[in-house]
């Protein structure tokens, strides 16, 4: 085959293909046991040996989905990190592609390019905690993309809320009624197993060292889960009995119109309930379909080849200092090699160096369907939002950039490296790491770093100096609001008292305002200057 020679595939082959991919994201507010909860899905499935680090446990390694050295030190989720494994249940051979997210409230930005790639959700919530301020907005991005949710209580096995108390909180604060698959016997803190509703029969479970290898579980009959677990089990069965009188059980259809969200009982950090979530993804979680274009209209699974890309990350070899461009398929069927279009250039991208991610680790991908995700090196026209398509043209939404409320100017610290420090301030704004604005006032040595939080300033100064050896200085602006400008008004505001307007590398004119009181006066006294709205953290 040569490199411009169309990949000829049946429509029957890339929807069987399609309805054999689960591709999800779970989120979580931070310190939840999100990439816990991650790393054990990926040891459940066998794709690795023995499960990675709960920080504070001596002992443990590093988990595959926290790579970042930053990630390791802190013990929290930086960026954004794509798995793919296989995995069975019974006769059904799926592949699972996996998107471990930040919690952060600081990189929702990043989290929410995550979203737009998914068909599914797993909403991870602390038992202890409930429902957390993150939590509730990563939901209402989910309810405004239609994204189903399936929800997970985490931390069984420490002391907690009563389930029921958990439930009403859920239903009551964002609108979703939980109908739980699992009910755990044994009060939080105390956690035996579970009640599987939908067969009657307790799971119960055994701890291993550490947590670090799949949790054995024995499924036993409700009689001998009465010998076995006694009062605990009664309480149990009782309250599940409950909420078949109140009509918390399953419905399929009202799970993928967003109403309700099956929901289920674990222990990740030791394992228990993890099995039952990977099989639950296999049995209900949607496969692919067609994704709407930027008019509207559906691109269905069986057209020519096209993905979009939802993410570029570089610095994940040390020793090669390539771009990863993460592209989720969204039709037809992708081949190592292929020719494909850049929608926003018209210009041609060869795929000769595509990629399977798992984690920080990458091996060759020689071909990919509807749903998976894959990798494109030396991808450094790629941001993301942009489209990629093959003989039938398609340009999906972009992925908007969210309001930033903090600023800093950016200088470098070593003249010798003026080459280096442009290039990586370059390199950082196409990730999407910050946003760069620059001004003729400012200079090219003197651009600004907008973030949605204070936290993406110490990610970029570490990567400044750590992977393009060209560090900075930051110096925080005294601004909080961003509002977009027309260039007709941008001199006029320009001249404002505690207010600045930058231009964004992608042309658009932002006008800063110190504070939201500083914003509302100027409206006020200048009301035939239209200042428009970004997309803020969390808003729908």
């Amino acid at each position: 085959m040569t490199d411009n020679a169309p990949t000829i595939v049946s429509s029957p082959k890339v929807a069987a293909e399609a309805r054999r991919r689960r591709t999800f994201a779970v989120i979580s507010h931070p310190d939840a046991g999100k990439s816990t909860l991650t790393e054990a899905l990926v040891l459940h499935a066998n794709a690795i040996t023995e499960a990675g680090a709960v920080h504070g446990k001596a002992g443990r390694k590093a988990t595959v989905s926290d790579w970042m050295e930053m990630e390791k030190a802190r013990g929290i989720s930086i960026t954004s990190t794509a798995m793919q494994f296989p995995y069975s249940l019974g006769d059904q051979d799926c592949v699972i592609n996996l998107l471990d997210t930040p919690g952060h409230a600081d990189f929702s930005e990043d989290t929410y390019r995550v979203l737009t790639a998914v068909d599914c959700a797993v909403m991870l919530i602390d038992a202890a905690k409930g429902l957390e301020p993150q939590t509730l907005k990563l939901f209402q991005v989910c309810r405004h993309r239609r994204i189903p949710i399936i929800t997970v209580i985490n931390k069984w096995d420490r002391p907690g809320r009563d389930p029921l108390e958990l439930l009403d909180e859920i239903t009551e604060r964002i609108g979703l009624r939980p109908t739980p698959l699992t009910w755990p016997v044994g009060v939080a803190g105390d956690f035996k197993g579970v009640l599987d509703r939908r067969t009657g029969n307790f799971i119960r479970y055994t701890r291993t060292a550490g947590g670090a290898t799949a949790a054995p579980e024995e499924h036993l009959t409700p009689d001998a889960a009465h010998e076995s677990a006694g009062e605990d089990w009664d309480r149990a069965v009782e309250e599940s009995e409950l909420l078949e009188a109140d009509g918390s059980d399953y419905d399929r259809d009202t799970f993928l119109s967003c109403e309700t969200s099956p929901l289920l009982f674990t222990s990740a950090i030791l394992n228990f309930g993890v099995n039952q979530l990977l099989d639950i993804l296999v049995q209900i979680a949607p496969p692919p379909h067609g994704q709407l274009d930027v008019e509207g209209q559906q691109r269905v699974l069986e057209s020519p080849f096209s993905a979009f890309v939802f993410k570029v990350q570089a610095g994940m070899d040390s020793a090669h200092r390539d771009r990863i461009a993460y592209a989720r398929v969204c039709s037809g069927t992708f081949e190592r090699g292929d020719v494909l279009t850049h929608a926003a250039t018209g210009k041609p991208f060869v795929t000769k160096y595509a990629q399977s991610v798992f984690g920080q680790q990458r091996s060759t991908l020689d071909s990919a369907w509807p749903g998976d995700v894959i990798g494109l090196a030396n991808a450094a026209a790629l941001r993301p939002g942009d489209t990629l398509f093959r003989d039938e043209p398609v340009v999906y939404p972009p992925i908007p950039s969210f309001s930033p409320e903090y600023f800093a100017v950016v200088r470098g610290t070593d003249p010798s490296k003026h080459k280096q420090f442009r290039k990586g301030i370059e390199q950082l704004d196409q990730e999407g790491v910050v946003q760069v604005l620059k001004s003729d006032k400012r200079g090219d040595q003197a651009p600004v770093f907008a973030a949605v939080g204070p936290m993406q300033f110490e990610v970029a100064e570490h990567r400044m100096k750590a992977e393009l050896s060209a560090p900075i200085a930051l110096e925080s602006l005294p601004y909080s609001v961003a509002r977009i400008v027309d260039p007709e008004d941008a001199e006029f505001v320009n001249k404002q008292p505690s207010a600045e307007v930058l231009i964004r590398t992608d042309g658009v004119m932002l006008a800063l305002f110190s504070t939201k009181w500083r914003l509302e006066g100027f409206q006020r006294d200048n009301p035939t200057v239209v200042l428009r709205s970004l997309v803020a953290a969390g808003d729908n």
